[in-house]
């Protein structure tokens, strides 16, 4: 699908379908009353039939209308303008694009960046625009035989915005794509299966976006992890065959003196649970278990795009966690590279004990900030459901920036607190403390665990097991939190 900005006058340029929105109470937006007064009260007469009355989410297609160029025009329900933000924004984008993509329309104009969305600029709109309409026509259909049916007849989309706005829409529209982009990259990652996407797999990906967008890329074997004392993530590798990678990512585009920010993703490529097996239900699902690594590759390919003038290092710990005569057991002891010991005794806990090596690996690049992403506990998604991630930090003023990100791209986090109370849950009589810390405030203990291996950065923590997958009928990868962490570099950048 190709995207475009014009300034133009809805209703008289010779398009496929000219979208616009109607308030709830059928109040017409500046492009719909245009459309109207063209159309001499056709689009007026037609609403006040009672066949849209403007709640969000809804949709109305009119055909031939009088006096209008375009063969078709779509009424987007918008909802009362008094609570029209920017949930309700992206939400009118993805249902436009869905409507229009069941249609024979090859081409549209939207005229829906004119729509006020609280203090969200032309650029921010745009942005969201670019990605929504991405988002809604993303199939993952590589591991079919035949797509499962013909694709979508839409193939042009021009935004509509002021004269004046041209530059900074098309700003927006670089950035918005560039994002969907990194998401695209995310979701296709995390809807893999298992025995494509192994450990190899991302390693090679990292080495093909490297080369692509001239990153330096390294990436360590076993025999050099043993050399570094990475422990804890070798114990959730050995009962695999597959070899673990640990993958480094740099991207420099900052001057050579700024500190950069550190993405460590984790990247369990498969989950059985090891020893301590999970139940068959939904085992299926564990392929997802790398979205933390699937979020920093999308994320740098966005930034990329962007050009962001910063410097952000990409960790990937991968590996599988398998059952086997190799694999750690319950009770097992190791020294992590940071010199403390952990008594493993659930090794389903395996998403800690390759980020705390991974986190301690951190420390040479002396980052500005650190943020692990990981789906790392089911309790996260007992506490937050599937709307928010859950964020733990050391920092508070790191801890508002991830959530402003947040809030900005519509990839919501929450801040969960992180009280050296909790810490007592960890406790070992054999090792300096457990990989786990019982059934109460189970997102929690595990986030504690990270935070004793950054205790020489500012360190964030998103756990993301209840918002990077979606289960039911529309399972598959979300590509969250993508969204937020490219706004929160944006905002690095201070390019916004």
């Amino acid at each position: 699908m190709e995207f475009s900005i014009k300034p133009l006058v809805p209703g008289r340029n010779a398009s496929g379908c000219t979208v616009v929105g109607v308030y709830a109470d059928r109040k017409l937006s500046e492009a719909a009353t245009t459309l109207d007064k063209t159309s001499k009260g056709y689009i007026r007469r037609v609403i006040d039939r009672g066949d849209m009355a403007g709640a969000i989410g809804s949709s109305l297609m009119l055909h031939d209308v009088p006096g209008i160029a375009s063969t078709r025009v779509l009424l987007l329900g918008l909802g009362p303008k008094a609570e029209f933000a920017e949930k309700q924004f992206r939400r009118c984008i993805t249902t436009a694009i869905e409507v229009l993509a069941q249609t024979g329309t090859v081409d549209a104009e939207l005229h829906v960046t004119e729509l006020a969305v609280g203090r969200r600029d032309i650029e921010w709109r745009v942005m969201q625009t670019a990605r929504a309409a991405r988002e809604a026509t993303y199939r993952f259909e590589q591991m079919k035989s035949a797509p499962a049916k013909e694709a979508p007849a839409l193939r042009r989309v021009v935004l509509a915005v002021a004269k004046s706005d041209e530059k900074r829409a098309a700003r927006g529209l670089s950035q918005g794509l560039a994002l969907a982009h990194g998401i695209s990259l995310a979701r296709d990652l995390g809807n893999l299966p298992g025995n494509v996407c192994t450990p190899a797999y991302l390693a090679e990906q990292a080495r093909k976006l490297a080369k692509h967008y001239r990153f330096k890329v390294q990436v360590l074997e076993r025999a050099d992890m043993e050399k570094l004392g990475m422990n804890t993530l070798l114990s959730v590798a050995a009962g695999s065959s597959q070899p673990p990678k640990l993958i480094v990512l740099e991207y420099r585009a900052g001057p050579k003196t700024q500190k950069p920010v550190v993405l460590v993703g984790k990247g369990v490529t498969f989950d059985t649970g090891g020893i301590s097996l999970k139940p068959a239900p939904e085992m299926d699902e564990m392929k997802y278990d790398m979205s933390g690594a699937g979020s920093v590759l999308g994320t740098l390919k966005a930034v990329a795009e962007m050009k962001l003038p910063l410097n952000v290092i990409g960790i990937i710990p991968a590996t599988e966690n398998m059952p086997g005569g190799r694999a750690t057991k319950p009770g097992d002891i190791v020294t992590s590279m940071s010199g403390l010991t952990v008594e493993i005794l659930n090794t389903d806990a395996e998403g800690r004990l390759i980020l705390c090596d991974a986190l301690t690996y951190a420390e040479r690049y002396d980052p500005a900030a650190v943020i692990d992403i990981a789906t790392l506990t089911g309790a996260c998604v007992i506490a937050l459901g599937h709307v928010v991630s859950g964020l733990f930090a050391n920092n508070d003023p790191l801890a508002r920036e991830v959530l402003s990100a947040g809030e900005q791209s519509g990839d919501g986090a929450w801040h969960l607190p992180l009280h050296d109370e909790y810490q007592d849950q960890l406790r070992s009589n054999f090792a300096d403390f457990a990989n786990i810390g019982g059934r109460p405030a189970g997102a929690v203990t595990a986030a504690c665990f990270l935070s004793r291996f950054t205790k020489k950065f500012k360190w964030a923590h998103l756990d993301v097991a209840g918002t990077a997958w979606k289960s039911g009928k529309d399972k598959g990868s979300t590509g969250r939190p993508v969204p937020l962490l490219t706004q929160f570099l944006v905002n690095r950048a201070g390019k916004r």
